[in-house]
């Protein structure tokens, strides 16, 4: 890649010159040689576990953002476990506000790499001369990627097979005339439409790029089926295009979530309700009779059923399984209402936490007989399914949570489900759990 063999060591450079400078100047009593060292050691350590430092064309600021944040983040952990160890004193509001200092500098240094980037790659600089065979459908939208200036190609134009017909754009000519001009205009890369040309055309590109020092690019004919959340994988050699890869997927993601799961789960079962449990009960005892907790069967990660705990903010009634809660509903309880409202009643859920059955963050479990219902009415909502149901969710904070009484208050639910799914980063979800707790202090006007 021209212009780019010190991009890695020289950002690897500044990162540790911004961390030990910072940390030098700002809290020189912690900074001790063993620190210094362990420290960058963690650093490194930690991009390289995370794939920080590697360097992909196709990617977005906005991509490297969320990258930095969770190195920045497994490297908070990492420093405060180094001064634990060592044994060294310090206030933790201060180093809290170094921290903060360190993490808006290193934001304000990858903002500038990329602005430099940018105009560096405008006057033709860390950029890469590209030819496209083919004149399919999925030219126009190669042509307009090769223009973005964020991501340095000099686009020169197509070629096609003589048998396709013209179309507007840098048409440069046929398949026979593509050679000579690779060479002569020494082209980086080929991007070449499977379906546009013969296997023997197939083979003969393969071979020419091979003793050419060029790099050869198949573009698949997928019927233009496309999705966001698609990844090619392999197997044995043979390609395939799964069109339903989520982040959660990813062995960090899984263990990460569950990790964080399990203890914030166990800090709410024993600060909270191991106390609100028999105090609700007492309560309860004054209005109606039952069981504290009231349990329901509903559809989990990949539709296997579970116990789903609650809070009972109802009497005791035979349309509990089967008919959501509406305003004004006369089988809820004058504490249920109180729970309903705050949400208190969804805090037992945290047990089904524990137990794996939920996560913290997900989207919504619903009754089985809802979700036979949904599953045949709702596109996509299957999707739903493919990770553990939450506590709250995307879907919640952002109003569409209680009652439905329209078929697209579920279409949206579901729409907003699956972008988490797509989406999802462990920002997301502490943006989330943030958003929850504050909804159940100032309250929502459809939480009843």
């Amino acid at each position: 890649m021209k212009g780019s063999y010190f991009i890695i060591p020289l950002s690897v450079v500044i990162h540790l010159v911004i961390i030990n400078l910072s940390l030098y100047v700002l809290t020189p009593e912690t900074y001790t040689e063993t620190v210094a060292i362990s420290i960058n050691i963690s650093w490194l350590l930690i991009g390289i576990g995370l794939n920080f430092y590697s360097i992909d064309r196709k990617e977005k600021f906005r991509h490297k953002f969320h990258k930095f944040l969770r190195h920045f983040f497994v490297f908070v952990l990492s420093y405060f476990s180094v001064l634990a160890f060592v044994k060294i004193d310090f206030d933790p509001q201060r180093q809290i506000l170094v921290l903060s200092t360190l993490l808006v500098l290193l934001l304000f240094y990858r903002w500038a790499f990329f602005e430099f980037r940018k105009f560096y790659r405008q006057g033709g600089g860390n950029s890469l001369k590209v030819v496209i065979l083919g004149n399919d459908r999925n030219l126009i939208r190669l042509e307009r990627i090769f223009n973005d200036p964020d991501y340095g190609y000099r686009y020169l134009g197509y070629f096609q097979s003589k048998k396709a017909k013209h179309i507007t754009g840098k048409y440069l000519g046929d398949f026979e005339d593509c050679f000579r001009f690779i060479t002569d205009q020494e082209v980086d890369e080929i991007y070449c439409s499977v379906s546009q040309f013969t296997k023997s055309e197939l083979l003969r590109i393969r071979a020419f790029s091979d003793n050419h020092l060029t790099k050869l690019k198949l573009i698949p004919d997928n019927k233009d089926i496309y999705s966001s959340s698609m990844e090619f994988e392999i197997f044995e050699n043979l390609p395939i295009l799964n069109l339903r890869k989520s982040p959660l997927d990813k062995n960090y993601a899984k263990y990460s979530k569950r990790i964080f799961d399990i203890g914030f789960s166990s800090l709410v079962i024993l600060l909270i309700l191991s106390w609100l449990i028999p105090l609700i009960f007492v309560l309860n005892l004054f209005e109606s009779k039952g069981p504290v907790i009231f349990r329901q069967l509903r559809h989990g990660k990949d539709k296997k059923i579970f116990w789903c705990y609650k809070f009972r903010s109802m009497a005791v009634n035979p349309e509990a399984n089967s008919r959501m809660c509406t305003r004004n509903d006369l089988r809820v309880t004058t504490i249920g209402k109180f729970l309903r409202k705050t949400s208190i009643d969804e805090l037992p859920q945290f047990i089904n936490v524990f137990l794996g059955d939920m996560s913290v963050v997900g989207p919504r479990p619903h009754m089985e007989l809802h979700t036979m219902e949904y599953e045949n009415n709702v596109d996509k909502y299957l999707v739903r399914h493919f990770a553990k149901p939450g506590i709250t969710g995307l879907a919640q904070v952002r109003g569409y949570r209680g009652e439905i009484i329209r078929k697209s208050d579920i279409i949206n639910r579901t729409r907003m489900d699956i972008f988490y799914l797509e989406k999802w980063t462990a920002l997301l979800d502490l943006k989330i759990i943030y958003q929850t707790i504050y909804n159940c202090f100032y309250g929502e006007e459809k939480a009843y």
